[in-house]
């Protein structure tokens, strides 16, 4: 009898203790960088304060690499409810929202700190808003700097017409592509962990990338030059289901929110601070730097905006653009150069990021 009764208790103390321990809710983080990028690493401790802030209830887990699939895939499954945010630059959401393509639009600003503006302006708000209604997409955030976007070829790019002729991966969306073909390449969407086969069987003669993401894919070993033009200020955000996220107490809307946000600070601060460092690995390995007149790439590219319907969009946000009366200065970090730390500098929005 005493036997039954411990067995009994055993029972259903495993049973409370399994129940205790139980998630509530689980979130799946989904990128294509790879898991040594200043990215996944920021996400890995945004994991451990979502699973500590909510006392066991939230469940994180982290698929680097496109585990999940590719972007455009894996908004799909958000679209239909799943528990997933995906880290997606804005070129991915303008099918669903067209204006959010002006996120990704060439030469939009001169460095990463001016788009702190844009994604605090009433504009973007009323954007997001409206993705989530009529799509189901929530963007979280948009403050994780990935890099600038620049030219990795196998010969040197100086202008515009060293361009005609090569074949240029880039990111699967009408604005990217559009942006390629605009600066005189031959555009070649593909996902991303494709680029390095494709560069090393020849199907493709360059790749348009943020230095830490090629560096990530080793992208190094199958390019010899790398053009600063500076075309694209990549910033990208966390785009979740708008049904699951609204399924959430109030307590976990809010630490998911704040404690994304928070790793997206810190990703831009450490691709920043990788920024020098991975150029000088790239440069060990072979591959030539060079400085290009941005002014000719700026002028071709000024088509996009008419071509994907972005005019309005831009004027929108007109009031948060910086001013130019002349051609900025190229914007990425040059090895020997410090960057600047966060909040160094006039238009230092880290913080808001």
């Amino acid at each position: 009898m005493n036997h039954h009764i411990t067995t009994a208790l055993a029972t259903i103390a495993a049973l409370s203790a399994g129940a205790a321990t139980a998630q509530d809710y689980s979130l799946n983080l989904s990128t294509s960088q790879t898991l040594q990028d200043p990215l996944v690493i920021a996400m890995q401790g945004a994991e451990e304060r979502i699973e500590e802030r909510s006392e066991g209830r939230m469940e994180v887990t982290i698929y680097p690499s496109s585990q999940l699939g590719e972007d455009n895939d894996v908004l799909e499954q958000i679209r239909s409810g799943a528990p997933i945010a995906a880290l997606v630059d804005a070129g991915r959401l303008a099918p669903f929202l067209p204006e959010l393509g002006i996120l990704a639009a060439p030469y939009l600003v001169d460095d990463y700190t001016e788009y702190a503006a844009i994604t605090e302006s009433p504009v973007y708000e009323e954007w997001v808003g409206q993705l989530a209604e009529e799509s189901g997409i929530r963007l979280l955030n948009y403050n994780w700097f990935q890099g600038t976007r620049q030219m990795f070829t196998q010969d040197k790019v100086e202008t515009p017409e060293d361009l005609g002729g090569v074949r240029v991966r880039t990111i699967d969306a009408p604005g990217w592509v559009a942006t390629v073909e605009a600066m005189g390449a031959t555009p070649a969407p593909m996902a991303w962990s494709e680029v390095y086969s494709a560069l090393q069987l020849g199907a493709v003669d360059g790749a348009e990338a943020q230095l830490t993401g090629a560096y990530g894919i080793k992208l190094h070993e199958v390019s010899n030059n790398v053009a600063f033009t500076n075309h694209i200020q990549l910033f990208t955000g966390l785009a979740t289901s708008e049904s699951w996220f609204a399924e959430l107490p109030e307590d976990l809307q809010a630490i998911v929110t704040e404690e994304l946000k928070a790793a997206g600070e810190e990703a831009t601060r450490e691709t920043v601070a990788k920024l020098a460092e991975v150029q000088a690995e790239m440069e060990a390995a072979g591959v030539e730097f060079n400085e290009v007149d941005i002014a000719p790439f700026r002028d071709r590219v000024d088509v996009v905006y008419k071509k994907v319907g972005l005019v309005e969009a831009r004027e929108a946000l007109a009031p948060y653009l910086p001013r130019r009366s002349e051609p900025a200065a190229p914007a990425p970090r040059r090895r020997g150069r410090k960057p600047a730390a966060p909040g160094e500098g006039e238009h230092d929005h880290l913080e808001t990021l």
